[in-house]
């Protein structure tokens, strides 16, 4: 390399860092890239993510931050394909891509792929183009499996996985449990894998006077307020939240804020309305519906508690969020939620998974029962070191590994690239 600047190449087909967080495939996993490559671009380095083309209300290069392009490259139909689908497009996917390198004049250094099926891409052009590839599934298909709800992943995105763990050069895995997956269930080598965590934008997301975000929210004062905050999807728990909530009807004033969803038309949202008629909560259920993650503070900072009922997290990114507001979790034992989340001082975390037991914990939280919370301002405290740019600090080392064990050129020109690591 003749600068201290890499091109870095993400993947991430199926869902677009731009795209409508808390519809049916858009969450952390946007989220992540976006902030990651924001960073990254500050630190110097260039990061285009490739995307797929859907319908023509994009431009097919939006400049996102400095150094940053989002890519937007047709694969099959331009207009919405699901997910599942898209693996019978990306040979096409690939054609574009490799029309629009050319046609640039691109090269790059390394390729970071997001979720399976930008990895299996990614495993196609490493060779091509004779450059390291690092892959972040964000979930696996075994693991969600394993949960036993009714929509199966197929086996060919659990082979299309355990081929990724071992032809890429690099995993990152956002928690120890997830290093645990992997070992587990792809077969991955220990060595290969690297553990860093998530990050939250603690300029965003800071603590917020609890009365002036209810009023602004139109949110009575008196009111115990429960935050969901999330997509609509079957591995998210919501269900067992809803049960849980009717465990908790002796409590006065109680209200379930709902974040999420692709409308009130959805399969998804119907159900979880015939959900709280049958539990007896219709009333005190509020499903508020998608809100950017612009305006997410204020519910952060109204709410009592957030909760995460989820079966299955590779992180959850929505917990560091409500602590970096100060607001207290109560969580199921997935993702970093042991890791993140002082349990009795800044949560609580269910050591019995049943709704019963969710209702348990939140019930801890809204009445002290356990002992109190801390102070918003010491929760804050608490997640401080998942500060976006100490993330993104510590994402760069794992690159500048990759060159190192390769031995390839980058590696000679990397350490004055990044600033202070995590």
């Amino acid at each position: 390399m003749k600068s201290d600047q890499l091109r870095i190449a993400m993947f991430s087909i199926h869902s677009s860092p731009i795209g409508e967080l808390g519809t049916k495939n858009t969450g952390g996993m946007s989220v992540y890239i976006r902030e990651l490559a924001r960073h990254l671009g500050v630190f110097g380095h260039r990061i285009d993510i490739y995307t797929k083309l859907n319908g023509s209300k994009h431009n097919q290069i939006i400049e996102l931050y400095d150094n940053v392009r989002l890519i937007h490259l047709s694969a099959g139909s331009n207009g919405y394909v699901q997910k599942l689908a898209l693996y019978y497009y990306l040979s096409d996917f690939l054609r574009a891509l490799e029309g629009f390198k050319n046609q640039e004049g691109l090269h790059y250094d390394l390729i970071h792929s997001h979720y399976w099926l930008s990895g299996r891409l990614g495993s196609w052009v490493q060779d091509r183009w004779n450059i390291p590839h690092i892959v972040m599934f964000h979930t696996l298909g075994t693991v969600k499996n394993s949960a036993g709800l009714a929509d199966r992943e197929p086996d060919f995105r659990i082979a299309t996985e355990k081929k990724l763990a071992r032809t890429c050069q690099r995993i990152l895995a956002p928690t120890d449990r997830e290093k645990e997956n992997l070992l587990k269930h792809c077969q991955a080598s220990a060595e290969k894998i690297s553990v860093v965590p998530c990050g939250v934008n603690l300029d965003l997301f800071r603590p917020m006077d609890k009365p002036a975000a209810r009023q602004r929210l139109g949110f009575d004062q008196d009111e115990s307020i429960v935050l969901y905050v999330g997509r609509f999807d079957p591995i998210k728990g919501i269900d067992r939240l809803l049960e849980a909530m009717a465990y908790l009807k002796h409590l006065k004033r109680m209200r379930l804020v709902i974040i999420g969803g692709d409308g009130p038309d959805t399969p998804e949202y119907q159900n979880l309305q015939k959900l709280s008629a049958k539990f007896g909560i219709r009333k005190s259920v509020r499903f508020v519906g998608r809100v950017e993650q612009s305006q997410l503070p204020p519910y952060y900072s109204a709410a009592d508690a957030l909760v995460v009922p989820s079966y299955y997290e590779s992180f959850g990114l929505v917990g560091l969020e409500s602590l970096a507001c100060g607001t207290p979790v109560a969580a199921t034992r997935v993702g970093a939620m042991e890791d993140i989340i002082e349990d009795g001082k800044t949560g609580h975390v269910v050591a019995d998974l049943t709704p019963r037991g969710l209702a348990d914990s939140i019930e801890k939280i809204i009445t002290n029962s356990a002992g109190p919370m801390l102070p918003a301002h010491a929760i804050r405290a608490s997640v401080l070191k998942y500060g976006w740019s100490n993330v993104a600090a510590a994402v760069f080392n794992e690159y500048d590994t990759v060159f190192r064990n390769s031995g390839s050129e980058p590696a000679r020109s990397l350490s004055a690239s990044c600033g202070s690591s995590a």
